[in-house]
């Protein structure tokens, strides 16, 4: 019985030409305070074909559904509780984009809180949207889009697809309040980096200055930029509009070797080095073979015929060679050096954790 690792190998290699890896600032950082808010809401989705919530394990639900319908003028007894099975409660959450105005629509999840079945088929009332201060910022309200199925037979067998309990409405919600901020109200703004890196933010103030003049742009460390920007909205956006299609070659990312325990994924960056070092490494398998054999004894002699079982072990051990690495030796020659003598994509993770205890890679080693 012979076991085999198979691991893939990514290896991420940069070119030195600097039009290929130019990116632009909008893709490198973003302004800060401007960004989307998350909202947040408790509703009921009614309409359902009998595969809402079992109000008997969700008293919530009849709470809320006795609730709303006194709020319209329908008086329910105390001591009635309603058992319906079209009615399920829901949490209904989206994403406020920033600068959004009132009036305008944007998308909403809806998930089932209770132990509703599916959501198909289901409309959601009106359920405000509220944010983290408590105050409502939107109103949602619409017919469900919901990706999930299930059925079930008459013996108790069932199956699904995907999570029938969640679903969608585009445009399901209407934004009724603007989220402040000081866009507007400042003439000094903050680009913040997507991935913090001092040679970056150097070359971004570099790059607006190059543009719109000396002492416009400041690195204020890693991963902020302060930008001098006009008060007037028109020239503000103008102005953003010019530096966020500006184009820079960001700085390269530190050493690092990511290995995936799960997957086997090994990621090199092209900064990896490797000090002067000699690498002697091989396998070893072992094969175990299992077979039967009858045992006959001899005409008219004493004994029966039985099946003795036979083990055959056997361990082969791959002959060790060794290759050398240069000093500064290359993320591509260290690959063709490994590859060159046959080294298995498992036998690379070995050689890497080997190398970084000899003090010989340059690298930070990640196993995640």
């Amino acid at each position: 019985m012979k076991a085999r690792l198979r691991i893939l190998i990514l290896v991420c290699c940069c070119l030195s030409i600097q039009s290929l890896w130019a990116d632009r600032i909008k893709d490198l950082a973003s302004v800060a305070g401007v960004r989307s808010n998350q909202l947040v809401g408790y509703g009921l989705v009614v309409g359902l074909d009998g595969t809402g919530d079992q109000t008997t394990q969700t008293p919530f639900t009849v709470q809320s559904l006795k609730s709303m319908l006194s709020r319209l003028g329908v008086v329910i007894p105390p001591n009635v509780n309603p058992q319906l099975k079209n009615v399920a409660a829901v949490m209904v959450h989206a994403d406020l984009p920033a600068f959004a105005k009132p009036g305008q629509t944007i998308d909403i999840t809806v998930s089932s809180l209770g132990n509703a079945k599916s959501l198909r088929g289901g409309a959601l009332l009106m359920t405000p949207l509220k944010g983290a201060d408590g105050n409502v910022y939107a109103l949602a309200q619409g017919n469900l889009i919901v990706g999930g199925f299930g059925a079930q037979g008459a013996d108790g067998s069932s199956v699904t697809v995907n999570v029938p309990s969640a679903g969608r409405i585009p445009n399901g919600a209407t934004v009724e309040r603007v989220v402040p901020n000081s866009f507007a109200a400042t003439d000094i703004l903050v680009f913040n980096l997507h991935s913090p890196d001092f040679t970056t933010a150097q070359r971004l103030a570099e790059s607006i200055n190059d543009k719109l003049g000396e002492a416009v742009a400041a690195p204020i460390d890693s991963a902020s930029v302060e930008v001098k920007a006009p008060m007037e909205p028109a020239k503000k956006v103008a102005f953003l509009s010019t530096i966020e299609n500006l184009e820079l070659e960001p700085g390269y990312a530190a050493a690092r070797v990511i290995i995936n325990s799960r997957t086997g994924t090994v990621v090199m960056g092209k900064q990896v080095r490797v000090d002067p070092a000699a690498v002697a490494h091989g396998s070893l398998t072992v094969t175990i073979a299992e077979s039967l054999a009858v045992s006959q004894p001899a005409p008219f002699g004493e004994g029966d015929t039985v099946v003795v079982p036979e083990s055959e072990v056997a361990i082969e051990e791959e002959t060790s060679r060794m290759f050398l690495f240069n000093p500064g030796v290359s993320l591509d020659e260290l690959v063709n050096a490994v590859n060159r003598v046959g080294a298995a994509p498992g036998d690379l993770v070995a050689i890497l954790e080997a190398l970084q205890q000899a003090g010989a890679l340059h690298a930070e080693l990640i196993v995640i």
